[in-house]
């Protein structure tokens, strides 16, 4: 039902807007300011976009969690997607979602909303054990055949293959 709302109102505000700032300043410059939010919208997107990136790698390289670097880049990729849409209500809305304070409260409004159970690995085990450490216990059962020194090729440890 909210979409369809939305459907309805962003075209009707985004007509009177036009309308009344055509009104006031003039068709070219109307057009002109939507041309020029459009050419600013596209570069400071693609500035955002390369950080919301190496802050997601960062968050993987570190096991950490992903989820905000994650919607912080869906957020820079919506906003995008409003600062190409022609209109004044759309500009003011993808602008709003660049600035990093309003996507923090975006996603704690949307994080109160949704609750998740937990994040790790699967089995809870540690990915990346040191060397010596030993695990949580685990156990891998498995069988295994022993063969004869002369069976393994001469030169390598007999575990892989030439």
């Amino acid at each position: 039902m909210w979409l369809l709302i939305a459907f309805i109102a962003v075209p009707l505000i985004e007509i009177t807007l036009f309308i009344q700032v055509g009104g006031f300043i003039g068709l070219w410059p109307t057009l002109l300011i939507v041309l020029a939010t459009a050419i600013a919208g596209t570069y400071l997107v693609r500035s955002q976009g390369r950080m919301a990136l190496g802050e997601l790698q960062r968050s993987f390289g570190e096991l950490r969690d992903p989820t905000e670097p994650l919607v912080n880049g869906a957020m820079i990729l919506f906003s995008g997607a409003l600062l190409l849409t022609p209109g004044f209500f759309t500009d003011f809305i993808g602008f709003c979602l660049l600035i990093p304070g309003v996507r923090t409260s975006v996603f704690k409004a949307i994080q109160a909303r949704i609750k998740v159970q937990s994040f790790g690995t699967p089995g809870g085990g540690n990915p990346h054990p040191q060397r010596g450490q030993a695990g949580r216990g685990d156990r891998i059962d498995g069988e295994f055949i022993e063969l004869p020194d002369d069976d393994a090729p001469k030169g390598t440890s007999g575990w892989t293959k030439n």
